[in-house]
């Protein structure tokens, strides 16, 4: 498969590779929005998110962040097992210890609900790379670079998987049709 792109899609392709590390789609503005609506004073108790951990409702405590990943089960690249193991208690130890980019980290916002009740948020605080306003993503330099085909396919190959079928197809329908008039 050739892959290729222009440069001003570096950016979110870069990003891309480094939250999933696999090929598939997915909608840059997706990766650029964070919850609209969300009531930043929407307060939870570590009892009321213990109810949420289901594969149909699947909250999880990140960083005193209330997060609902019921809709991210099926994206996650390290599987929905890792996520439901978690739901319902503070999985900030394991979210770090994986080792997510901060992409990833803030890409989590999207699914914020609000925050566990009597968590301190500390903005000072460089570890937690959490931000709640949108930062724009560096203008990536443009580079030059080889790109080699993988299929790549001799120009004789063409006319054998072409042109000889067609060719056996139509002496074919020759023979058949001289055996046909033949017979009458």
């Amino acid at each position: 498969m050739i892959i290729t792109w222009d440069s001003t899609y570096l950016p979110f392709l870069t990003l891309f590779f480094l939250l999933t590390n696999k090929l598939s789609f997915i909608n840059t503005k997706t990766l650029i929005t964070y919850p609209q609506n969300m009531d930043t004073e929407r307060m939870f108790t570590l009892s009321q998110v213990a109810q949420h951990k289901s594969k149909q409702d699947c909250w999880i405590i990140i960083h005193g962040r209330v997060i609902d990943v019921t809709k991210f089960l099926e994206e996650h690249p390290g599987g929905e097992e890792v996520l439901i193991e978690s739901a319902g208690k503070d999985a900030t130890k394991e979210f770090e210890d994986i080792g997510h980019s901060k992409a990833a980290k803030n890409y989590i916002l999207k699914y914020q609900i609000g925050y566990l009740q009597g968590y301190k948020i500390q903005d000072d605080d460089d570890d937690n790379l959490f931000t709640d306003s949108y930062k724009e993503p560096m203008k990536a330099k443009e580079i030059e670079a080889f790109v080699i085909k993988q299929n790549s396919k001799p120009k004789h190959l063409v006319f054998v998987e072409y042109f000889v079928p067609f060719l056996a197809a139509a002496f074919f329908l020759y023979y058949r049709y001289l055996n046909g008039a033949l017979q009458l």
